[in-house]
């Protein structure tokens, strides 16, 4: 017998108090987070910050708000319990899909910034692009917005175009860590 476990898997997070099913991530979903995971976790070996990757709990708002991030960094360990974070962490990262871009820059942005997350990054597969969100003076402040762009993309623009690519950018929670675009989109196919 054939299994669809792709179809049987759901998870689920609170959004406003109410329960809202969430589809099994894409792979290129999965490709990000994990690679975001994975400069985080190397860079922050040995600090006081810590990397949680996608799939643990978020909770906000004394239960009301419970959600599942692509990720996290959160450098108060008095904030980690068995069972997910509690509290704001320091970074939140959303990798957007067509079933949760709602929420990630509705809901989810508003809660974020209104519990204090001092960096919010949304990342987009289908465009690859990063947006980084800052907090300042309690408000979400974009940085900008950085686009990785494939070597035939490259390789077609014009040369003055190719001069002002940016490709990589600097996490504001930690002075010395250079984020590689190519590094977050690593083996991200494209869609078909």
């Amino acid at each position: 017998m054939e299994s669809n476990l792709a179809y049987e898997y759901q998870e689920e997070e609170i959004i406003g108090g109410k329960v809202v099913m969430m589809a099994a991530p894409a792979l290129n979903h999965t490709f990000i987070s994990g690679n975001i995971f994975g400069i985080f976790r190397d860079y922050l070996r040995g600090k006081r910050c810590t990397p949680i990757p996608d799939g643990a709990a978020l909770f906000l708002e004394d239960g009301r708000e419970e959600y599942r991030p692509d990720g996290m960094v959160v450098c108060d360990p008095d904030k980690l319990k068995p069972d997910g974070v509690h509290g704001a962490p320091d970074l939140v990262v959303e990798v957007l899909s067509p079933s949760t871009a709602k929420y990630d820059r509705g809901r989810k942005y508003d809660m974020y910034e209104k519990r204090g997350v001092r960096e919010y990054w949304l990342v987009s597969p289908e465009a690859r692009t990063v947006e980084q969100y800052v907090l300042e003076d309690g408000r979400f402040v974009v940085r900008d917005v950085y686009t990785h762009y494939t070597e035939n993309e490259f390789r077609r623009m014009k040369e003055a175009d190719r001069a002002e690519v940016v490709t990589e950018f600097q996490c504001t929670l930690f002075d010395d860590l250079t984020i590689k675009l190519e590094d977050i989109f690593y083996r991200v196919m494209p869609d078909a």
